[in-house]
């Protein structure tokens, strides 16, 4: 998704950082995007190191003179049940979904407020709104964590003009959901389960990110956008 959302954004016009421990597949979305005349930069980051987002914030300010939006994108998900999850798993999927979407919120808040505002972006899931059965608990408590943070840090920064909203996505055709697209059993339930049929691309949810960082949006904060074929409307 977050490949899908930096391309749409360089099409949009937006000069776009990307940042991964993905080196490679970082790399290649970079090229990618400059290649058909956008302005990409990717940079290596880490989001549950606070380091690492201060050299990701800076390599912004560096090269593009300052920062408008932030989307924070970055997740795992793991399958299993309380019992069988491990305090390394646990603090792992904490560490990525939710520590990450803070300490990026954190480091970019500053820049943001230098620009004369702003908006950020966190993708969150359906699985912070809902309990789920084939996914591990700590990742619903993730995306949850996401969710409301969201909405806390939405209040504290409006009279800054800075906006902060959520997205959840359901069922997304991307890698992180390989082991449901490639079980035509758990395919069809899927799809069986969404009022729409189908399985959502990301392109669908790169739209509404572009929406909720762009003045399209600028009476909206601390809202949470739901695309999910419907599947929470049941």
């Amino acid at each position: 998704m977050g490949a899908a959302e930096a391309k749409l954004f360089a099409q949009e016009g937006a000069k776009v950082v990307i940042g991964d421990v993905l080196d490679d597949e970082g790399r290649m979305t970079e090229s990618e995007i400059n290649e058909t005349g956008g302005e990409c930069l990717f940079v290596r980051l880490d989001v549950a190191s606070e380091d690492s987002w201060a050299a990701a914030i800076s390599a912004t300010i560096s090269r593009f003179g300052k920062l408008d939006v932030l989307v924070n994108n970055a997740g795992v998900v793991t399958r299993g049940s309380v019992e069988d999850t491990t305090l390394e798993e646990y603090d792992r999927i904490m560490d990525i979904n939710a520590k990450g979407v803070f300490l990026g919120t954190k480091t970019a808040i500053p820049e943001l407020r230098k620009a004369g505002g702003g908006s950020i972006v966190n993708i969150s899931s359906i699985s912070g709104n809902i309990g789920q059965s084939d996914v591990r608990a700590v990742y619903n408590a993730s995306k949850g964590a996401v969710r409301i943070f969201t909405k806390s840090a939405a209040i504290q920064y409006a009279g800054q003009g800075i906006r902060v909203n959520s997205v959840h996505p359901g069922d997304i055709d991307t890698p992180m959901a390989q082991a449901r697209l490639n079980d035509p059993q758990l395919q069809r339930e899927a799809e069986a389960n969404s009022p729409l049929g189908r399985t959502g691309r990301p392109e669908e949810v790169a739209y509404g990110v572009l929406y909720l960082a762009s003045d399209e949006s600028s009476f909206v904060t601390g809202s949470e956008l739901m695309i999910d074929g419907g599947y929470t409307a049941q």
